[in-house]
């Protein structure tokens, strides 16, 4: 791959990442909520006893830990996660999932499908799963 193809290609993923940030934005703002936060309501969802480290919690939706806790601050403010003292290491707390929060989640989960997959219809089948694998090929080895 030449430097100007690789040049491109990067620009364009950050032009289409701001594209589907915004339309999904759109479509999550309905339940009070944005792709931050959603991200944030999908790891503890999926979680076990819906509870997670802040530090699990940062790493998982690639955020910092401080921008993790400015993320959480007006989450719990609204009712949407609690924090956990850890009573065995007071460096660690734990971020749970309240009812409302969950509640949040799985309306805003069909928001979000819906969004997804009408962003990304007018795609061929074959296209899209060529996209997929090929976008799965690239962070293999971006991260290593």
């Amino acid at each position: 791959m030449t430097q100007n193809t690789s040049v491109d290609l990067v620009l364009q993923i950050i032009h289409l990442h701001d594209k589907v940030q915004k339309k999904l934005a759109r479509s999550l703002s309905a339940h009070g909520i944005g792709v931050s936060e959603f991200l944030v309501l999908k790891q503890l969802y999926a979680a076990a006893n819906q509870r997670l480290s802040r530090g699990e919690l940062a790493e998982q939706v690639g955020l910092s830990p401080s921008g993790v806790t400015r993320l959480l601050n007006p989450m719990e403010k609204i009712g949407l996660v609690d924090k956990e003292a850890n009573p065995r290491d007071a460096r660690v707390s734990w971020v749970t999932l309240s009812s409302a929060g969950a509640q949040i989640y799985e309306d805003a989960q069909t928001s979000f499908t819906q969004a997804a997959v009408a962003m990304l219809e007018p795609l061929k089948s074959t296209r899209l799963n060529a996209l997929v694998e090929g976008l799965k090929d690239a962070t293999r080895v971006v991260v290593s």
